[in-house]
């Protein structure tokens, strides 16, 4: 057994860095290439459709179905010229991940053939079988129904010639089934209430914008090494053996030299991020032994929010072509630094005003006080709902037994 192990370990340590191909282009260049932005929206998309659509993201309008017609046919045009071949409801189920049924464009044509075709009705809303989805006890199995609708202030995606759409997951009767519908509500009633407070300051603000920043920190470790432990196979952190005899205690892996093959897979994820709008900007190493932290520029929370997703399960597919698993699991390993996912939030109006920043007036240091003061307050009169928000048994693990007091 030791022989094999040793041989295992040497293997890990031999490998040598994957070539990435890197676009001749600028990141400018090819950044967004498989997401229906504002720009592709303006080229595939009738003028009218294209205000309307627009007036209905910014203003959170509702929109006429015979848009969504319009808009599903400039989609489908969009993502069949990107090579699209299905399209699917992406949303996010009570699973921690997220979950997609993919449909072809295809109909019959009356003629014994088929024709591609999208219409507003299937852009708009499906019905998946969610009997077998976690839904909280609110129904019984056999009551089956669960509805997927457009979310249109994400855009949609085009990954593996698969058009994602964004959506929400509810029930028949409304309760939410995913984690995207309870945070389109929480940001609506704060748009409302920071809305009301903003006005006293700037009668002309319409709305109030969440942003986000996060961090994503991970750990890599070498396939062949990574198969050799069962535990974290099975559950994604160590379960047995000894610490190893180096671990952070000098902090020399903080900020230092990346090693070539990690730098090879950081820079084949960053290319594809940028292809599908993910910002990604800072890349480095963490504080224990093969961790490491990439984090994007900040965007609307709602768009974040999808964007770590996807990225989450991006790492995943380019991590095993570099030979490497990626561990996300808060506490992979006992005894050295938990991985966390650190969200820096703030507030903006629709004017360009950031709420979180002190003013160069009185009157405008008088905003930025009282919203601080306002968010205290809030937290302090809802501690109990935050915890509940963000606890879990992983979570736990890492904050209320290992690292924080």
């Amino acid at each position: 057994m030791s022989k094999l192990r040793f041989k295992v370990v040497e293997e890990a340590f031999d490998r040598k860095a994957i070539p990435v191909e890197i676009p001749e282009e600028r990141p400018e260049a090819y950044y967004a290439k498989y997401v229906f932005n504002r720009k592709k929206m303006f080229e595939y998309l009738p003028k009218d459709t294209y205000c309307a659509l627009v007036d209905a993201i910014d203003n959170k309008r509702a929109l006429p179905r015979e848009v969504a017609d319009s808009v599903a046919d400039g989609m489908k045009r969009w993502a069949i010229d990107n090579g699209a071949r299905h399209y699917t409801h992406w949303f996010h189920p009570l699973t921690d991940g997220t979950a997609e049924k993919h449909d072809a464009f295809v109909e019959h044509d009356g003629k014994g053939g088929m024709v591609e075709t999208f219409s507003g009705k299937l852009l708009v809303q499906q019905e998946p079988d969610a009997s077998s989805f976690p839904n909280g006890g609110i129904r019984n199995t056999f009551e089956a129904r669960g509805y997927s609708a457009w979310d249109i202030s994400s855009p949609a995606f085009i990954l593996d010639k698969t058009l994602c759409i964004p959506t929400i997951f509810i029930s028949y009767t409304g309760e939410s089934l995913d984690y995207k519908t309870p945070l389109l509500r929480a940001l609506n009633a704060v748009d409302n209430a920071a809305t009301a407070v903003a006005r006293y300051f700037d009668p002309e603000v319409r709305h109030v914008n969440s942003y986000l920043g996060w961090e994503q920190e991970y750990f890599l470790v070498d396939e062949s090494l990574y198969s050799a432990r069962p535990d974290l196979v099975l559950t994604g952190r160590t379960l047995m053996g000894h610490e190893s005899a180096k671990n952070q205690q000098l902090e020399d892996h903080y900020f230092g030299a990346i090693p070539s093959r990690v730098e090879a897979f950081m820079l084949e994820l960053e290319l594809e991020a940028h292809k599908l709008g993910i910002p990604v900007k800072t890349r480095h190493n963490e504080v224990a032994p093969n961790q490491f932290e990439l984090a994007p520029i900040f965007e609307e929370i709602n768009l974040a929010n999808d964007h770590n997703l996807l990225l989450m399960s991006l790492m995943g597919e380019v991590a095993r072509r570099h030979n490497f698993r990626v561990l996300l699991h808060e506490k992979p390993f006992s005894g050295i630094n938990g991985s966390g996912k650190h969200n820096n939030w703030s507030l903006g109006t629709d004017k360009g005003v950031l709420l979180f920043a002190p003013g160069k007036t009185p009157m405008q240091n008088l905003q930025f006080l009282t919203f601080i003061a306002n968010v205290m307050a809030a937290v302090y009169n809802h501690n109990a709902l935050l915890k509940a928000s963000i606890s879990s048994a992983t979570n736990a693990h890492r904050l209320g037994a290992n690292e924080a007091p």
